[in-house]
């Protein structure tokens, strides 16, 4: 199953992330200027809550979280702790209504951290900036259970060796909510994924495979291995980046984006993963619908199937999947749910076919609240 992902903001939609400067804060009095910057919390707690609606009404897996989504949190001057703000326990209850809302839907979110935030640098405070605003991300990502805050692998600074040691070195300044959820990509201008995987696969650090990255900065591996190397890097469901050229690979700056995405440039070994793919482009969910349709299109129409596993320690869990021989390898490989992973191995003792993924989420839901009793008996009948 392809779960597309959509970055940050909307083209069409009337759902807007709201922030501030430094300099408007810098000239209000402490007590204002944080009563603004709550309201500007309490605003962008809504907007999140209202995107993740409107990406569950439309097929859209996952969200990718705003870095500013608390505006200017790590500002050195005109920073905050959340508990500092009037209304700071609500708005971490209204982020953790989003967590909740994405859990209810399956839906994932992540976070980008921008490009200023770079784990090896030679600027001490460029380092010490970049952990903390790491930090504030891993805090905003607890709340709403987002799994993936990704990173690029910073400079070369004229010894590329050198930086990847230091990037590794600086791993150790992160606190475990972020070291947990931290994944690095491969960029269009410096790190390929041969640099990377070699870091990922010493520090338990997942690679987000950027393919139009990888197009633009080529190396010896093939897509096709790319996709199969970073695979190997997740204990979770991967997550990959698409784009496409604004002009065309023979363009004059194919590292540019597009408003769309040319459904050519999705990779074909992608097609049948069950795998989480952010669509970078300048169209955003208007973007993400085309592809959707697109790749629709090119596959012939395939199955759901509501299941139920027991476990190990007796217990049933429910889930969905269009491919139940590949579900069931995931889960007793740990990757397919943090509940199943502790209790292996598992077995599917319930299943039944659904027209439709949309159908299929209704009938888990409905069945989830069924009795334990009842759930049984569900199981009886299958035999």
């Amino acid at each position: 199953m392809i779960r597309l992902g959509l970055c940050c903001m909307f083209r069409d939609q009337p759902i807007k992330f709201v922030t501030t400067t430094a300099t408007a804060i810098s000239k209000m009095k402490r007590p204002d200027a944080l009563a603004k910057l709550s309201r500007l919390c309490m605003e962008n707690a809504e907007a999140l809550l209202a995107a993740l609606q409107y990406c569950a009404d439309n097929r859209i897996g996952c969200f990718r979280v705003n870095s500013q989504i608390l505006p200017i949190k790590t500002h050195p001057v005109c920073g905050y702790q959340v508990n500092d703000l009037p209304d700071g326990d609500e708005i971490i209850r209204r982020f953790k209504e989003c967590g909740r809302f994405a859990q209810k839907y399956k839906m994932r979110t992540c976070f980008h951290p921008d490009q200023f935030v770079v784990l090896n640098s030679p600027r001490e405070d460029v380092v010490d900036k970049s952990v903390q605003e790491l930090e504030y991300q891993g805090e905003v990502a607890e709340w709403i259970g987002a799994d993936v805050i990704n990173i690029h692998g910073g400079g070369a600074y004229g010894d590329k060796p050198k930086a990847l040691a230091d990037f590794a070195r600086n791993l150790d300044r992160l606190s475990s909510r972020v070291r947990s959820r931290l994944t690095v990509e491969n960029d269009d201008k410096t790190y390929t994924p041969s640099d990377l995987l070699p870091i990922c696969k010493a520090n338990g650090i997942p690679l987000v495979y950027d393919v139009h990255h990888h197009r633009c900065l080529p190396d010896k591996l093939s897509i096709e291995q790319a996709t199969k190397r970073a695979l190997a890097t997740w204990n979770r469901e991967p997550l990959y980046h698409i784009s496409s050229p604004i002009e065309g690979w023979d363009g004059p700056k194919p590292e540019r984006h597009h408003d769309f995405i040319n459904v050519k440039d999705f990779p074909e070994c992608w097609r049948r993963m069950t795998i989480t793919v952010e669509v970078e482009a300048k169209a955003k969910e208007v973007a993400v619908a085309k592809l959707l349709s697109e790749l629709k299109n090119a596959e012939p129409d395939s199955p759901w199937f509501v299941y139920m596993l027991r476990c190990a320690d007796g217990s049933l869990y429910t889930g969905i999947t269009n491919d139940l021989t590949r579900r069931l390898q995931q889960h007793n490989a740990g990757t397919a749910s943090r509940y199943t992973r502790s209790r292996l191995p598992v077995a599917i003792v319930y299943q039944e076919e659904q027209t439709s993924r949309s159908h299929a989420l209704k009938r888990e839901f409905a069945i989830k609240s069924l009795s334990r009793h009842e759930k049984e008996s569900l199981v009886l009948s299958n035999k």
